[in-house]
C-alpha cells in the first residue's frame, strides 16, 4: 500500500512538474530573473559595467561579482538551450531537496521504532515521506515563483540544508560559503556553526566565502569594488520593498508605516532577536539527532531577517511546515498545515471576503512573514520531536483545544487592533487597463460626462464602502500635477496615478483599507499644495 502511495506521489510530482515548466514557457515574462543574469553577463563580456545594467522590465543584477563567475557560462550557449536546462535543473532540486528533508520528516514522527516495526517498512515510510515532500514542493508558491523567474535562490538553499545537515567531514562548511558568495543570506549558518562548537566547519565557510570573494575581485576587480563599497547596502535597487511579496520582517514594518528615523533600529533589534532564538533552538535540535529540523530553522531565519524575501526565498517556510505536519503533537500538525496552506495559497486573495476588519486582513496578507518569524521564536518544539507518537485520546483533546483557543485568541487580536500610521493592506492604485471596469471607475463613464463631472476644483471624487475596503475615484482639473494620499498620520504617502483616460480628462481611482485616518492633497506643478481632502474621507469610512 505504501509503494503505492509513493508511486502516486511521484506521479502527482512529474504531472505538476511538467503543467508547471509548459506554464511557465507560455508566459511572455518568462523567466525574467534569469534574462537579467544573461543579459547582465552579456553586458559585462562586452565590456560594460555589471551594476550598471538594466532589463527591459527595470530590474538590475543584484547578486555579488562571484555569482557572476558562476553564471558565467549561461552566456556560452543558446538562450533557449539555458532556459530549458534551468527549469529541468529546478526541478531536479526539487528532488535534491526532497530526499533529505523527506527523511527528516520520516524520522521526526517518533524517536524509537514502533512495535513490530521492520526495516522494510521503514524504508517504504521514508520513500513516501520523500515523494510527499516533493509533491508539495513542487505546487508551492516558492518553487513555483522559482520556476517563474528563473532564479537561483532554490540551488542555494539546496545548498545551506546539505551542508548544514551533513556529518562532520573535512569539507562540512564549503557549501554554505559558496552558497553566501552567491547570494549573502547564508552567512547565518556560519553563526549556527558556531554556536553549536562546529568551528571548524564555521571555518571553511568563512574560508571559502573569502576565497570566493578574493577569486572575484582578481577576476573582476571593478565590479567587486562598486559592489562591496556601495552596491550591496542599496536595497532599493531590487524593488519596491513595501509590497506584499516581501515577506520579510523589514517588508512587514515598512507596510506598518514605521517611521523612518526609527525603523532602522526597531528592525535590527527585531532581528538579533528572532536570529538568537532561532539559532539557539537550533542547537537544541541538532544535539536531540535532528540536524534536518535545526538546519530548516536556521534557514527560516534568514527569510525573517533579510531585508528583502521575495517569495522564491521562501523555499525553507515550505520545508519547515512539512516537518511541522509530520512531528508529534496535535498543535503543531495544525500549525503545520496552517503554514503549509499560507505557503500554497495567497491567504490575502483568497480570504478578502471573509476578512471584515483591516487587522485581520493585515494578518492574513502577511501570514508568511508572520510564520517565519513564529517558527523562530518557537522552533519546532524539540521535546515533541523526541516522544513517541502514540497519545491518549485525552491528549489529543487538550491539544486540539489549545489549538482552537490560540486561533481564536490570535483572530480576536488582530481584529480589534488598530492599524498604525501607513498600515493600509488593501491598497492598490488603479492604472489605465483598469478603467473600463465600473466597479473601480464608478463616478463618470466616457469623455463628455467625465468633463461635466468635474466642477472646476482641483478634485472632485466620489467613494464606495465595502467590507474591507473603502474606493475612491475621481477627476482632476489641469493644474493638478501630483495627487498623494496618507493613510493616516505618519505614514508614507502613496502617489496615485492621474491617467489620461479620454481626451483632455484626467481620472483616478484607489482603494484603502480604512479611510478614518486618510488624507488626499493635490499638488501643483511647483510642488505647492492645491487642496487638501480629509473630512470627506472621514465621512466616507463612516458610511
Amino acid at each position: 500500500m505504501r509503494d503505492r502511495r509513493a508511486a502516486l506521489l511521484w506521479v502527482g510530482f512529474a504531472v505538476a512538474a511538467l503543467v508547471s515548466v509548459a506554464l511557465v514557457l507560455r508566459r511572455p515574462d518568462r523567466l525574467s530573473d534569469l534574462h537579467i543574469y544573461h543579459g547582465a553577463l552579456t553586458d559585462l563580456r562586452a565590456g560594460r559595467p555589471l551594476y550598471g545594467y538594466v532589463a527591459p522590465n527595470g530590474g538590475p543584477f543584484t547578486y555579488p561579482p562571484f555569482a557572476a563567475l558562476v553564471l558565467w557560462p549561461i552566456t556560452t550557449v543558446p538562450l533557449g538551450v539555458v532556459e530549458a536546462f534551468w527549469l529541468a535543473a529546478t526541478c531536479a532540486a526539487v528532488i535534491a531537496l526532497a530526499v533529505p528533508v523527506g527523511r527528516a520528516l520520516a524520522a521526526g514522527r517518533t524517536a524509537t521504532p514502533l512495535p513490530g516495526a521492520t526495516e522494510g517498512r521503514a524504508t517504504t515510510s521514508v520513500a513516501v515521506s520523500i515523494a510527499a515532500v516533493a509533491a508539495v514542493l513542487m505546487v508551492a508558491a516558492p518553487v513555483q515563483s522559482n520556476l517563474r523567474f528563473g532564479q537561483v535562490s532554490i540551488f542555494i538553499v539546496l545548498m545551506a540544508l546539505l551542508d548544514g545537515m551533513a556529518p562532520p567531514s573535512r569539507t562540512r562548511g564549503l557549501l554554505v560559503g559558496v552558497a553566501a558568495a552567491i547570494k549573502l543570506t547564508p552567512l547565518l549558518f556560519v553563526l549556527y556553526f558556531l554556536v553549536c562548537g562546529r568551528y571548524r566547519d564555521a571555518g571553511r565557510a568563512l574560508g571559502a566565502f573569502a576565497a570566493c570573494g578574493a577569486l572575484a575581485l582578481a577576476v573582476l576587480p571593478a565590479e567587486s569594488l562598486t559592489y562591496w563599497a556601495g552596491t550591496v547596502t542599496q536595497t532599493s535597487r531590487i524593488g519596491n520593498l513595501a509590497s506584499l511579496g516581501n515577506q520579510s520582517v523589514h517588508g512587514m514594518l515598512l507596510r506598518l508605516g514605521l517611521d523612518p528615523g526609527a525603523l532602522p533600529l526597531v528592525w535590527f533589534a527585531l532581528v538579533l532577536v528572532i536570529c538568537a532564538l532561532a539559532v539557539l533552538r537550533a542547537r537544541a535540535l541538532s544535539r536531540l539527532g535532528r540536524p534536518g529540523h535545526a538546519a530548516v530553522l536556521v534557514g527560516c531565519a534568514t527569510v525573517a531577517a533579510s531585508p528583502v524575501s521575495w517569495t522564491h526565498h521562501q523555499v525553507w517556510t515550505v520545508l519547515a511546515a512539512m516537518l511541522l505536519v509530520g512531528s508529534v503533537g496535535v498543535t503543531r500538525k495544525v500549525a503545520g498545515a496552517l503554514l503549509l496552506a499560507s505557503m500554497v495559497l495567497s491567504l490575502g486573495a483568497v480570504l478578502a471576503p471573509v476578512s471584515m476588519r483591516p487587522g485581520v486582513q493585515f494578518l492574513f496578507e502577511n501570514a508568511r512573514a508572520v510564520g517565519a518569524v513564529a517558527l523562530c521564536v518557537a522552533g519546532f518544539g524539540a521535546v515533541a520531536l523526541t516522544a513517541n507518537r502514540t497519545q491518549p485520546a485525552w491528549s489529543l483533546r487538550r491539544g486540539w483545544l489549545r489549538v482552537a483557543v490560540a486561533s481564536l485568541g490570535a483572530l480576536a487580536f488582530f481584529a480589534v487592533q488598530p492599524l498604525p500610521a501607513g498600515a493600509d493592506p488593501t491598497f492598490k492604485a488603479y492604472g489605465l487597463p483598469d478603467v473600463v471596469n465600473p466597479r473601480y471607475f464608478f463616478v463618470c463613464r466616457g469623455q463628455v460626462e467625465c468633463a461635466r463631472y468635474g466642477t472646476g476644483a482641483p478634485v472632485t471624487f466620489g467613494t464606495r464602502s465595502e467590507k474591507t475596503k473603502v474606493r475612491v475615484n475621481g477627476v482632476v482639473s489641469d493644474q493638478v500635477a501630483r495627487l498623494d494620499y496618507h493613510s493616516a498620520p505618519g505614514g508614507p504617502p502613496r502617489t496615485i496615478p492621474l491617467l489620461a483616460a479620454y481626451p483632455g480628462v484626467r481620472t483616478f481611482s484607489f482603494r484603502s483599507a480604512t479611510m478614518a485616518h486618510g488624507r488626499l492633497i493635490a499638488y501643483s506643478a511647483d510642488g505647492r499644495a492645491l487642496a487638501r481632502y480629509d473630512d470627506e474621507l472621514t465621512a466616507a469610512a463612516g458610511t
